[in-house]
């Protein structure tokens, strides 16, 4: 936990490329906090997943049962940190997203088969809306974070299409987290055409011209984005990872060019 926080959500060692969120709960039987650091899954809203493994022991881990007691609770992401409902996946839910799961990650599977308790699986939905952190810091701190986080999940989403067989269509977890990143892109740069970018003109007007290019360039990331979700479903990882390098390059340069273009306009 330390070395997550110290390093704004990144850490060594076997779990360098994982998902890592640190979330804390209410201990139901003192009532203080508790944190533990988990891996987490995007999911198809806007949500993200944990699983109380335990490492396949026989009882639940205390942080699902102080949930089951007060299902309000804090994650931090290592760039965001945010309020949240835990909500308990039951029955066909259930089932269907642990099979998910345990599809991307086949230790999931191995812990369920060494216990006779079904392992739980959890949601951890966002108690506030808009990006998380945007009520503190200012404009440019938050854009910054955000673009991190899109590089960040960019890589692990390369690392994941780039590892999975390349004749096999794609995981229904990975394709989830193919959709939200892409979703999660569009309503990013939607957000920046219809906010940022006009109160950036009304107040300097002389950076029309540099509007106007990353305008044209939030265009051409919609393009690709475009072009990747349509193989998604029937694509296998090595048609679609030549469209997943060139949204990668169109991205990174595009964050590049608006933080040393816009930032200094939004006072970062």
């Amino acid at each position: 936990m330390e070395e997550f926080r110290a390093n704004d959500g990144r850490v060594g060692g076997q779990f360098e490329d994982a998902r890592l969120l640190l979330l804390t709960t209410t201990g139901a039987r003192t009532g203080l906090p508790r944190t533990a650091i988990l891996g987490y899954y995007p999911d198809t809203t806007d949500r993200v997943l944990v699983v109380g493994s335990a490492g396949g022991g026989p009882k639940h881990p205390g942080w699902y049962h102080n949930l089951l007691a007060n299902p309000a609770c804090t994650v931090e992401t290592g760039l965001f940190t945010y309020p949240a409902t835990a909500l308990v996946l039951r029955d066909a839910e259930r089932t269907e997203t642990f099979a998910r799961l345990a599809a991307a990650d086949p230790g999931w599977a191995k812990y369920q088969a060494n216990t006779t308790r079904t392992i739980p699986v959890v949601a951890l939905v966002s108690a506030t809306t808009g990006p998380p952190g945007e009520r503190t810091g200012s404009i440019a701190d938050l854009l910054l974070k955000i673009h991190e986080a899109f590089r960040r999940e960019l890589t692990l989403i390369r690392k994941e299409v780039l590892t999975t067989g390349a004749t096999t269509t794609l995981g229904a977890q990975l394709r989830i987290n193919c959709l939200k990143l892409c979703q999660g892109l569009h309503n990013h740069h939607s957000g920046e055409s219809q906010g940022i970018f006009p109160a950036v003109l009304a107040q300097h007007p002389e950076a029309a011209e540099t509007i106007n290019r990353l305008q044209a360039e939030h265009d051409t990331i919609a393009t690709l984005l475009d072009d990747l979700q349509s193989l998604l479903a029937t694509a296998t990882p090595a048609a679609i990872a030549p469209e997943l390098d060139r949204l990668t390059q169109a991205l990174l340069d595009h964050l590049a060019h608006e933080e040393a273009q816009l930032l200094p306009l939004l006072g970062g």
